[in-house]
Order: C-alpha cells, then structure tokens, then sequence
C-alpha cells in the first residue's frame, strides 16, 4: 500500500470568484483552487456545493480544506447554491429538483474545464453531505467518488426535523439557522455596487418560512421522500465514504448505507466520538488526518492509485468508554467489523421487572402485572441537543437528572464487560390513555457512584407505530406491542457497572411533547431489551493509525471578541416556569481575504471583512401546562467592511395548542442605522398525531 507523503505539498493558485452559467441565463459563484500546473496537467476536482457562504463565514474552514486538496493534485471547488452567498437567485428550501439540477450543471461545467480531467469527486458535511448522496443517485457520468459526512439517507426519518415521527425542536433551531442565513446579502466586492441591494431585498422577500413548510408534512410523505436516497439505495454506484461521529445526529445512516449500497460498490464507514463537524476539527474524543484519510480515498478513485482503501473494513468505529457526562474527552479505542451487518454481533436480551433489568424472564410477573408513569415535562432538560454542534454545552448531563420521572430499570452489577455495537432495540407491551402519545427511551451507563451516562436514545411517537407514512390514533386502554430502535452506538461498559433503561413520556425540549399530557402502562413480562454484543478482536489493535490533522493555511483574521457558549436550566419556583436558556455566539472577527488585504509590513485593514453571528434559544414552560409550552430563536448577522455596514435579525416562536401550532416570526434587515426591510408571519398550523 501506497502512504501519502505529508511533507510533499504543492503550490496553488487560488480563483477568488469565477462564475459558473446555467442554462436559465443564472450564474453561481465559485471559489477554486488549484495546483499550480494544473491548465497544463489537469487534475481531478472535489465539488463541495452549500449555501453557507464561500466569502465570509466559511472561508477559513473552506481554504484549510480546499486548499489542503489542491496541494495535494485536486482541484478544489467551492460552489455557492443558487440563492445563497454570492449566486444569484433566491433559496427556497432544502435539496429541491432545481438544487439538483444546477448541481448537474456544475459538474458538467467543472468536468468541461482545461485544469480538470473530466473526474469529480463530490464532498461535504450535512447539507453538502446530502447533496452528495443525492447528485450521486442521478448517475452523473462525471462524478467518481463521495465522502458524505454527517449527513443522511433519510429525510425523513433520520434528519433535524422529526424522530420516529415525533418533531425534533432542532427543528425549529435549524429552521432559524437558515432563516437567518437566508436573510444575508451577496458581497458588493464580487456581484458589483449595482446589484449586491437588489439581490438582497429579492431574497428578504422570496426566501419565506421554511419552519412553516416542514411542520405543513409532519408524517412521511412524498415532500420527504424527494431527495432521500433510501428509497432505492441501487440508484448510488459509485464509491462511497460515510462519516459520522457519536455526538453528531447522523450516525445511523452510516451503517444503513454500509448495509444497504448494492454489493459491488465500494464502501468504508467511520464513526468517531465527534459531533457535527469534519473529523479533524471536532472533539469531544479524537480527533484523526482526516483530510489525508479523503486525499486517500480520492487517489483510489479518481487517479486509480492503489491506496488499500478498497481493503479497509467496512465499518471504522470509535468504542466509547466510560467518561464523565459532558466530558472533553471520550476515552476509548478504534475497532472495526469487514462487514456489515457483521456476523460476528450477537444478539443478547435483557427483560425488565420492576426496578430490575435482568438476563431471564422473571417468574414472577405475569400478564397483569404492570407499572406506570406520567412524566413531568422536565424530562428532557438535561438531554442536551439532538445533534451536537459545541460538543461541551450541549451534550446530555447527568442523567440522574432525567431518572426521576421516568420508569427505571437497572442491571445487576456486570459480572464482566459487555461491550455493544449497533443499534439496541427494546420491545414493550404496554397501553396508554390518550389517542396520541411520544414515548422516550434512554440507554445509559450506571458507574458505581451512580453517575449515569446516556449511552443512546430512542424516541417514539407512538401513533407511528407501523407506520410513519400511514400513522393512526391509540384507542385509550387497549394494549399495544411496539418496538423502539434507538440510534446506532459503539459502547463498552465496563464490569461492576449497571446497564439502565429508560422510559417517560415527555423529552422537552429535545422533542416537542403530545399534545397533552398522557399515562404510559407498561407490562414487563413481555417486554425485553435487545443488545448488539460485540466480542472484542484482537486484530483491533493492529488497526492502521489514523494520524494527526492536517490542514492547509488559513486566511488571517483578527479577533474582535470571543465566542460565548452558555447551556442554562431555569427553574423558578415562585412562578413555576422552567427554562432553558442557550447562547451560541461565535466570535466576531475581521476576516482578511488573501495578500491584497496586507502590504509588507503586516497585514492591512483596508478592504478587510468584519463578521458576527450571534444566537440565542429559549425553551420553557409553566405549571406542567402543556399549552404553555414555548421555543424561540433569535439571530443576528453583522457585515462590516469600511463605509459598508449590515445587519439582520430574525426571531421565530413556536407554540402548541391541543389542535395546532404556532408560529410567528419577524426578519429586519438594516442598513447602516436604518432599517430597510421588515416582515412578520403569524402562521397556524394543524396537529397531525403529532
């Protein structure tokens, strides 16, 4: 096997803008890097294609990256989507056919040029993960290979906005994340004077309330099938690199992409302990080459060297440890299976009792025994976020937290390790009182001080129970038999540790609630706990290292004032509210784009770049009444450069009602001190079994 030489990278050149024409008479904006020689040898290209800005607010993240392929024989692509950053056009939602269809085009545009062999690569975390998977489905003859990270297969099913058909509140945070992304103008250095306002006010207007559209399909329909891969994964046969990290949200699709890709395609998947960002940036655990690990996978497959990755296992994984909740590190080791679904997992069942999880039946219950809970809404405030993006604030606590409105069941002691690898499934026999009803299901790992560390999660709405596209009301008191899958882990937990399970019927704000409070019974003589055992390998620790990160250089930027992380649970006894309170600010820094910002003597303010994102997020409720349930995001975006100032500010609210929910909304947009857009929505939406 070949190694990459790390200390033998090239010069590039770097195209700041160059614009790519589709055939409505539209241009998207690029950024490309090259290697130097490149008009001359041509070189494959690696298209990321995302709406989060090339000029600003992903520069530095997109010159370590693209940069970093280009020294390496790659051209690097960065493509504004239409409507986003500097392209023209108006966003209107997420993976639509006109996304897709302009992503065509650009490949056939990158593969047409002088410096490209006519082999692309397709790249990218989250959305330019999705994309990838989903440009790859149409079968373009340019494309040879994607790394998809963080990303999934499954609009639906698996994405920020609903979980086994219950709404996921990231629902409404990213729904404002992209609000306020929307909300932003072009550059007046790259679309000219004349044009960076009236784009502007075309895409305050026309970009609308994309929280309004996806609460509109709140069970699994065509909107959501459109653009999900899973629906016929024969469709993608070209090689596939599936990243995904515990902390993150995505991690199941890459053991269903592992599992279901045709045989003849090549595949690798791995999962660290990160959370939603590219490997060689985000903690908690290890963190790897992982820009080597891609120039790796591209040689294999775009230039047809042989870097051994068509020999590399089928699933790379990180087996979490036991570690502190909301620990900086995640204390573990790498393994891997060949295959998957690999035969070497085992299938072990543990059956609830009162109290007890254990590995037999217990005698003693029969068909009427029975426990109950009604969960307060409190459960749930220490489950951090559906998918981590600081890894630090927004993991899950202590989950002793969380126990105390909810049905527990705990192990013995573990005579020996057990370790775990896969997706635990536990099945109940149970009833409930009301004809709509989530339910909650938490794994966790009991040390002996009693701290309890969430290993996973699952949670229900138990309307779905057959079905997310056909769902149908509980009849009140009539016994169901239901299965929960919670999300795929890699878990050891160690002798003289207790496995817990979970179970309660609220989980706020990580998911929205019923619309109103219900009773969960359980019957535990026929309900069970089923495990993905994994019986350690030696050939583990001969596993290929995975190296030190790597970057190519950043632009310069200077810091104007730091970011501020807060996570802040509320309870005010007097008035009976409980809240949680979150502040994400980035830092606000000036970013300096290339050497036409410095002279000799350092780097210049002139024609520098000022840039401040700002969020805030609050959910609560009072008196356990659930119609005072409440979320609300509000964002700011800040643009600075010499005489040129802007700045929007949106905020969305979302409430619940028995029947419906809420939304409203407001987007200001100002110019300098004045304010030169303003729009407000006050939406009304229907309940469906949600």
């Amino acid at each position: 096997m070949l190694d990459i030489d790390p200390t033998a990278p090239s010069p590039i050149r770097i195209i700041e803008n160059i614009w790519i024409p589709l055939s409505d008479g539209s241009r998207l904006a690029a950024k490309v890097w090259l290697p130097e020689g490149a008009a001359d040898a041509p070189v494959p290209a690696v298209l990321e294609y995302i709406p989060y800005r090339k000029r600003d607010h992903k520069a530095i993240r997109d010159a370590e990256i693209h940069g970093f392929f280009a020294r390496h024989g790659y051209a690097g692509v960065r493509v504004d989507l239409r409507g986003s950053g500097d392209s023209d056009g108006i966003l209107r939602d997420e993976y639509l056919q006109q996304e897709l269809d302009d992503g065509l085009e650009v490949l056939r545009w990158i593969a047409a040029q002088t410096w490209c062999t006519g082999k692309v690569g397709l790249f990218g975390l989250s959305w330019g993960g999705f994309n990838a998977l989903q440009l790859a489905a149409l079968q373009p003859p340019e494309v040879g290979a994607i790394i998809t990270v963080c990303s999934s297969d499954d609009r639906y099913a698996d994405d920020v906005h609903y979980m086994g058909g219950c709404l996921l509140t990231d629902n409404l945070s990213w729904a404002s994340t992209m609000f306020a992304f929307n909300s932003c103008p072009p550059d007046p250095q790259i679309v000219g004077e004349g044009r960076w306002r009236e784009m502007w006010l075309d895409r305050l207007e026309g970009s609308g309330l994309w929280l309004k559209t996806w609460l509109k399909h709140q069970r699994r329909d065509d909107y959501w099938k459109h653009a999900s891969v899973a629906e016929d994964h024969s469709r993608i046969r070209v090689p596939v690199m599936a990243v995904s990290g515990w902390a993150d949200g995505y991690t199941n699709t890459v053991f269903r992409l592992m599992a279901n890709l045709d045989d003849g395609v090549p595949r690798r998947g791995l999962i660290g302990a990160w959370g939603h960002k590219y490997p060689h940036m985000g903690g908690p655990g290890p963190v790897i080459d992982f820009l080597g690990e891609c120039v790796r996978w591209w040689d294999q497959w775009l230039k047809g060297i042989d870097r051994g990755v068509d020999r590399e296992p089928a699933i790379r994984a990180w087996m979490l440890d036991t570690s502190e909740p909301t620990s900086p590190r995640s204390p573990g080791r790498w393994i891997a299976e060949q295959a998957w679904p690999s035969p070497r997992i085992a299938w072990t069942s543990f059956y609830p009792a009162p109290g007890l999880l254990s590995p037999d039946p217990d005698p003693a219950l029969d068909d009427a025994s029975h426990l109950t809970v009604q969960s307060p809404l409190s459960v749930g405030m220490f489950a951090g976020k559906w998918c981590s993006y600081a890894e630090a604030t927004d993991l899950p606590w202590d989950q002793r937290q969380e126990d105390g409105g909810s049905l527990v069941f705990d192990t013995l002691p573990l005579d020996e390790d057990v370790e775990i690898l896969g997706a635990p499934a536990v099945t109940l026999d149970l009833s409930v009182d009301k004809p709509v009803a989530m339910l909650a299901v938490r794994l966790c790992d009991v040390a002996p001080n009693d701290r309890a560390t969430r290993v996973t999660f699952g949670v229900l709405n138990l309307t779905h129970r057959d079905s997310h596209e056909t769902p149908e009301p509980l009849e009140p008191g009539r016994r169901y038999r239901v299965t929960v899958r919670l999300n795929n882990i890699a878990q050891r937990f160690r002798a003289g540790n207790r496995i817990r399970l979970a179970l309660s019927t609220s989980y706020f704000p990580l998911a929205w609630p019923s619309p109103e409070p219900y009773r969960l019974t359980v019957y535990p003589a026929d309900c069970r706990l089923d495990l993905p055992v994994r019986p350690p390998r030696a050939e583990d620790a001969r596993l290929r290292h995975l190296g030190q990160p790597r970057t190519g250089p950043a632009p310069h930027t200077k810091l104007l004032a730091p970011a501020q992380r807060e996570w802040v649970v509320n309870q005010n006894l007097a008035q009976n509210v409980v809240e949680l309170n979150i502040v994400n600010n980035d830092p606000f820094f000036r970013l300096y784009n290339g050497q036409d910002d410095a002279d000799e003597t350092g780097w210049d303010d002139l024609g520098a770049i000022d840039l401040a994102r700002n969020t805030t997020e609050k959910y609560s409720y009072t008196y356990n009444f659930y119609d005072t349930l409440r979320g609300e995001v509000t964002t700011e975006r800040r643009f600075r450069r010499g005489g040129w100032e802007v700045m929007t500010v949106t905020r969305t609210i979302l409430t619940s009602t028995r029947s419906h929910f809420l939304i409203r909304a407001t987007l200001d947009a100002y110019e300098g001190d004045v304010r030169i857009f303003s729009k407000s929505w006050d939406e009304r939406i229907a309940r469906d079994l949600v």
